[in-house]
């Protein structure tokens, strides 16, 4: 079996890889993220290959890399991870009653081994979100949890939040971090597992 290395501390991430059993270990990229692109998409799709290319870069022979990186959009804009309590509130204000977008792009790097780049993959995978109408109070106690303070579009999908959710299409795992199916896939694909 090749190594696994996950270029990401998201302990969603490594929650989603431990539960369909891959042996992995965890090497976060700690290079900047550098924007070079404002489609949601294209970001996910560029930064997730910017963090697998940094790990790729120090990883042993035969390794596999996988890089993440997930976005809300909201009517084509990004909301990132709130700087605060009033920022969160105001996201929420924003998404509540209404659909929006969740895109998670992956890169896999598979190294050779000789240490090269074998071969890499990018992807990305979008699942819209219907939420519930919600009031000021409810925000108002949602945020009070700390919960969508480290969370992109100022929520989490698996935790209290559940309850203004009305619906998905797509990948419910794609909204936590990693659409884990189509990761799990794409290694079968090209190794044993």
């Amino acid at each position: 079996m090749r190594p696994i290395l996950l270029a990401s501390g998201s302990p969603r991430r490594r929650e989603l890889l431990t539960q369909i059993g891959l042996d992995f270990t965890v090497v976060p990229s700690q290079k900047e993220e550098i924007l070079r692109y404002r489609e949601p998409r294209a970001v996910v799709e560029d930064l997730s290959r910017q963090k697998a290319e940094d790990i790729a870069s120090q990883a042993p022979a035969g390794a596999v890399v996988i890089g993440a990186d997930t976005v809300v959009a909201l009517d084509g804009a990004i909301l990132g991870k709130p700087h605060g309590p009033e920022e969160a509130a105001a996201m929420l204000a924003k998404l509540q009653g209404r659909t929006h977008q969740v895109f998670t792009g992956v890169t896999l790097v598979f190294r050779d081994k000789d240490g090269g780049t074998e071969e890499e993959v990018t992807f990305s995978e979008e699942t819209k979100v219907h939420i519930y109408p919600m009031s000021e109070e409810e925000i108002r106690r949602y945020v009070a949890t700390g919960d969508p303070l480290d969370k992109a579009g100022a929520y989490g999908i698996q935790g209290a939040f559940a309850a203004f959710v009305a619906g998905i299409t797509g990948s419910f795992y794609n909204v936590m971090g990693l659409p884990i199916g189509r990761v799990y896939q794409e290694l079968k694909e090209r190794m044993a597992l």
